[in-house]
């Protein structure tokens, strides 16, 4: 069993190589700080019992895993923004703005026909949200929308971390096949491996 210190020393090693490692994965400097950092806390509140020996691979492992649930995460979001894009617009400074932000199918500004093609496909978003099981669509929410991690999104639930998964699979595939039988998903289905 490795010693507090034993487990500081171990990190301080380590997070130049890892913070290297997932910039070049990520190709973003506060992500990638962001991801080393919950890694860290990681393998300090999970594995604090195991001997020093073990520490290098546990912690490539965890590392893995968390940069795959942000490319996970990302995928997913990026797909829900693209079906919002329409609702999308740039501020001043020419950066987009995030449309769950913003959704504002009333907005005088937008000619009539944008109108109501956004007022149309968030219609459809929320009814195929409310076909989805309670704790599928919480699950969906909290992790894609509001970005949570699933260690968070499992903590508020009241569930396991792999609870959170399956309810996040099935949420997606439902939704996919949902939106695709409305017209709206094909391409971005195809991206993310959802069979129609």
């Amino acid at each position: 069993m490795a010693s507090s210190q034993e487990l500081s020393d171990f990190l301080r090693e380590v997070e130049r190589r890892a913070f290297k490692q997932t910039v070049y994965a990520v190709r973003d400097e506060h992500l990638a700080l962001d991801i080393v950092q919950d890694s860290m806390f990681k393998l300090a509140d999970k594995y604090p019992d195991k001997p020093v020996t073990e520490y290098p691979m546990l912690f490539q492992r965890i590392l893995q895993n968390t940069m795959r649930d942000f490319w996970r995460r990302q995928k997913v979001r990026n797909i829900w923004t693209s079906l919002l894009s329409s609702f999308g617009s740039k501020n001043e400074d020419g950066e987009n703005i995030d449309p769950l932000d913003t959704i504002d199918v009333g907005d005088e500004s937008l000619n009539p026909a944008t109108q109501l093609e956004g007022s149309q496909t968030l219609q459809l978003i929320e009814r195929a949200l409310e076909k989805l099981p309670a704790r599928q669509r919480e699950a969906f929410v909290l992790r894609y929308w509001e970005e949570m991690s699933v260690a968070e999104t499992a903590d508020l639930m009241g569930c396991s971390q792999g609870s959170v998964k399956t309810h996040c699979s099935r949420a997606l595939r439902t939704m996919a096949s949902l939106l695709e039988q409305q017209g709206l998903v094909s391409r971005e289905l195809e991206n993310l491996g959802v069979e129609s």
